[in-house]
């Protein structure tokens, strides 16, 4: 593939189903948990993408047996050593979910990631790992861990205000750990509360009890069973395809859209609706746009991943709209917020960037351009330009590979779903 992309615009309504690949952050918490397992685990409906490739090989170098059968993945938990490398790429549940498993290893572990990776947050949940007992070198990557096989665990409090995989991280090792986790978080409000209360689901999935609410969590030491895992399509990946049923007027059918979920991506269903969408549960989700939509206002904390795709959206609005509680995408692939504001106001929208949120107003906005998009090595921001170019005309989007963080044929899907 060339590095930009020449994003298809939408010439008239249109009707498609478009099947969505299995959930990244479930896949990676049960592969985890697998690991922590001892005997045969498989998940089943895994998401295969760079992120989950990064999860596999991290576990494998530190001695997981991880194989594929037909299309589902065998994981053969126990007996965690070094000395191995983890590369984390820019995956977030490697970086913060893997830390604590080798913590529990008997072996130096090293921990590396692409360039950009040393810019995301990590000080806090290393800091909490020393004090569960943990010897660590360093604060950002590349960083080593020191494992002798066990890890002491006890009473921890951390400011988990710019990730909720610092909780997550935790909580999914806390049962393999001498004393279990008594974990507190302290600081401004937490983000991403729906990932964290699908960690909570998942353990319990597999008898591990996680006690307490709020910011206060108590996992007691256990062994961790082996499970067999039904992994949810990821409705997170699946907005930019319900996005363009919104903002064409058109109709998308997502398959297998679960009736109860812990995903953030389940908010998409009631945005949409509340923009004006008519959208139906039933065998699926199914979206058809309305002819138009005015501003909003939304408080995205809980659901922040699902930024750049309701800034296209918003992009497209017939009055101004405000996105409000998202300072921690500072600290993702890129400063997301940032970025989306660079790049709207390269297609002419007047983007007013403030601490937690953005003001965007379509004033402006170009009805047809010779610009190129730039995705700063962010999955999202290059699903983001996939929206706008559906109205934009001439868009181009530099670096379309990036979504193979979590959707390796994105292109080709987002291709058919307009053909």
């Amino acid at each position: 593939m060339e590095n930009t992309w020449a994003a298809p615009q939408c010439t008239g309504p249109f009707s498609a189903s478009v099947s969505i690949p299995g959930s990244k952050s479930m896949t990676n918490r049960a592969l985890v948990l697998s690991a922590l397992a001892t005997g045969r685990s498989t998940l089943t409906g895994w998401l295969r993408a760079r992120d989950t490739a990064l999860m596999i090989a991290g576990l494998r170098a530190m001695g997981v047996d991880i194989a594929e059968d037909g299309t589902t993945l065998v994981v053969r938990g126990g007996g965690l050593r070094g000395p191995a490398e983890v590369d984390c790429g820019l995956a977030g549940t490697v970086m913060r979910f893997l830390p604590p498993v080798a913590a529990t290893a008997a072996g130096e572990v090293r921990f590396t990631g692409d360039v950009e990776a040393s810019a995301r947050p990590l000080a806090p949940m290393l800091a909490a790992l020393r004090t569960l007992g943990a010897d660590i070198d360093g604060d950002t990557l590349p960083f080593t861990v020191h494992g002798v096989g066990v890890l002491r665990g006890g009473a921890v409090t951390i400011d988990a205000s710019a990730s909720s995989q610092f909780v997550s991280g935790l909580l999914l090792t806390a049962a393999a750990m001498q004393r279990g986790v008594q974990l507190r978080h302290v600081g401004p409000p937490l983000p991403s509360m729906p990932h964290i209360e699908m960690t909570v689901a998942m353990l319990a999935e597999v008898g591990v009890s996680v006690f307490g609410e709020g910011d206060e969590w108590t996992v007691d030491p256990s062994p961790v069973p082996p499970h067999d895992w039904l992994i949810e399509p990821d409705l997170s990946n699946a907005g930019p395809f319900l996005a363009a049923a919104l903002v064409t007027g058109s109709t998308v059918h997502i398959p297998h859209w679960p009736h109860a979920t812990t995903q953030a991506g389940d908010h998409w269903r009631t945005f949409l609706a509340d923009r004006g969408g008519e959208v139906s549960l039933a065998d699926g989700l199914t979206v058809t746009g309305p002819e138009s939509y005015p501003g909003f206002r939304v408080n995205l904390r809980a659901v922040g991943e699902l930024t750049p795709t309701i800034a296209a959206i918003a992009a497209f609005a017939d009055s101004p709209s405000d996105l409000a509680g998202i300072g921690h995408l500072r600290g993702h692939e890129t400063d997301r917020l940032s970025a989306i504001a660079t790049e709207l106001r390269r297609i002419g929208v007047v983007v007013d960037e403030r601490e937690d949120g953005l003001h965007i107003d379509p004033a402006g906005r170009v009805t047809q351009t010779d610009a190129t998009f730039q995705t700063y090595a962010d999955h999202r921001m290059a699903t983001m330009a996939a929206v706008l170019a559906l109205r934009i005309p001439g868009l181009r989007i530099a670096d379309p590979q990036t979504t193979a963080k979590t959707m390796p044929d994105f292109v080709t899907r987002w291709e058919t779903m307009l053909a």
